[in-house]
Order: C-alpha cells, then sequence, then structure tokens
C-alpha cells in the first residue's frame, strides 16, 4: 500500500484526487485549513474504501506549522510515495495598479511559498528511500498571462519554473515531477477569486462545459500509473470549449 499526501484536500482538485486515489491501493495524508471538512473527507474514505487516512491540519503558508506537522509524522506515515502540491488559490481580478497588497501576498505565500515549505519537508524523506512521485498543480496561466491575472499569472509562472527546477534536482534520486497544468476548472477557484460572488464565479463559465475536479484527478491518477521508467514532466488539460487562455468557445 502506498502513501500520498495531498495538500488543499479540503475541496476541489485536492478532494477528488484523494477520493480517486482512494479507490487504488493508496493510503492518504490530507492537509488543508478546514478541519471540518478534512474530518468528513477522511470518514468518506474510511467507510468506503476502507482505506487509512491521517489529518494534518495547518495552513502551508505557515513554515512553522509545515514543519512540525511533518516531523511529527508517526513512523509508518514517513514513507510518503505521492506528494500532490495541490493548496492554491487566485484572489481578486484587478490591474496590477488596482491591487491589493494582502491579495497579492496571500497568494505568493499560498501559491509559491507554501509549495517550497511542503516540498522542502518531503522530498529529502523521498530521497533517502530512493524514489517519489511529486505532482504541482499549476495553471495554463502558467505559460500565458492574461489581463488582470498579473500576481496570479506570477505565482503559476513561478510554479512552472519550479516543477522544471525540481525535476532537475532530483533527477538522480529517481524521483519523477509532473506538473498539471488545467485550463478553466469549475470549482471553489472562482468564488474565491471573486470573493464569495456566486454570481460573478458562475458567470465565469456561462456558455461553456468547463473541466471539472474529477477531470483533473483522473489525469492525475493516470500520470501516476505510467510504468516506472516514465515520467510524464508537464501536462496541459481544458476543456474543449477552450484552446488557451485567450480563445474560448462559449456557444458549445
Amino acid at each position: 500500500m502506498r502513501i500520498a499526501l495531498i495538500t488543499g484536500a479540503t475541496s476541489g482538485i485536492g478532494r477528488a484526487t484523494a477520493l480517486r486515489l482512494a479507490q487504488d491501493d493508496f493510503n492518504l495524508i490530507i492537509t488543508g485549513r478546514r478541519l471540518e471538512l478534512l474530518e468528513t473527507l477522511k470518514k468518506e474514505i474510511e467507510v468506503k474504501y476502507k482505506k487509512d487516512v491521517l489529518i494534518l491540519n495547518f495552513d502551508v503558508r505557515d513554515r512553522k506549522a509545515v514543519e512540525k506537522a511533518i516531523k511529527g509524522l508517526p513512523e509508518r506515515w514517513r514513507k510518503i510515495d505521492v506528494l500532490v502540491n495541490n493548496a492554491g488559490l487566485a484572489v481578486g481580478l484587478n490591474h496590477i495598479q488596482d491591487g491589493l497588497i494582502e491579495d497579492w501576498e496571500q497568494m505568493v505565500d499560498t501559491n509559491v511559498k507554501g509549495v517550497l515549505y511542503i516540498t522542502r519537508m518531503v522530498s529529502p524523506m523521498m530521497i533517502e528511500r530512493g524514489g517519489g512521485h511529486i505532482i504541482n498543480i499549476g495553471s495554463i496561466a502558467g505559460t500565458q498571462v492574461y489581463e488582470n491575472g498579473n500576481v496570479y499569472c506570477a505565482s503559476k509562472h513561478a510554479m512552472h519554473a519550479l516543477s522544471q527546477a525540481m525535476r532537475m534536482d532530483m533527477l538522480k534520486n529517481n524521483i519523477k515531477v509532473t506538473e498539471v497544468r488545467p485550463g478553466m476548472l469549475e470549482t471553489e477557484f472562482s468564488l474565491v477569486r471573486f470573493k464569495g460572488d456566486a454570481e460573478k464565479a458562475k458567470n465565469t463559465y456561462a456558455g461553456l462545459t468547463p473541466l471539472f475536479a474529477d477531470d483533473i484527478a483522473e489525469t492525475i491518477y493516470f500520470v501516476l500509473t505510467r510504468p516506472a521508467h516514465v515520467c510524464i514532466n508537464d501536462i496541459e488539460v481544458t476543456p474543449v470549449s477552450q484552446a488557451n487562455a485567450f480563445n474560448v468557445n462559449r456557444n458549445l
């Protein structure tokens, strides 16, 4: 039985991925800020799939909390085979001159520094064991900048660069690194970006069928189940209605 650690498992891609991997031969370490949602997910996995689940309740932005949680892992949970760096968000949709500093800091601290904190703690354990797989959840915004995306796009460009750098740095340690870069995806993402405005969030996907969390969970499962000699370094996934960050067909 393998072990996967998934950050941001309370909703969206993280939650869907935990459920998908639980169907296979994975026990799960699930992390997030909302303890009640983690407990609900743990119970669902244990009842439905009979897998073991460990909850780590922390914010990836808090370096000391990350270090304490990983250092405090019971011995049986330290053999982490897969790390899914999923925790991330977009906040606000302003031109750079109108941006809110607190929004910028939240995005950079979560999308970049949070990934660094958790990877710094988990990757040495993988190296010690002689292998592992790190999945970084990026975005098409990591290669294509769009108006009002500024800091969010910058954070996902950083994720894109980090994923490539991780792959090179750990090449000799038999550790796979994959970046999964979704396009338009309907989760809590837009609701968070628009700070709880449900109507604006819904309008983001008007006239098209977007990706859903289960689509990305299946993509992650596919990546993880390639033969040992195969590493998918980077995979971009969009709905049929979206060619890239700029071209969207809202008539389907």
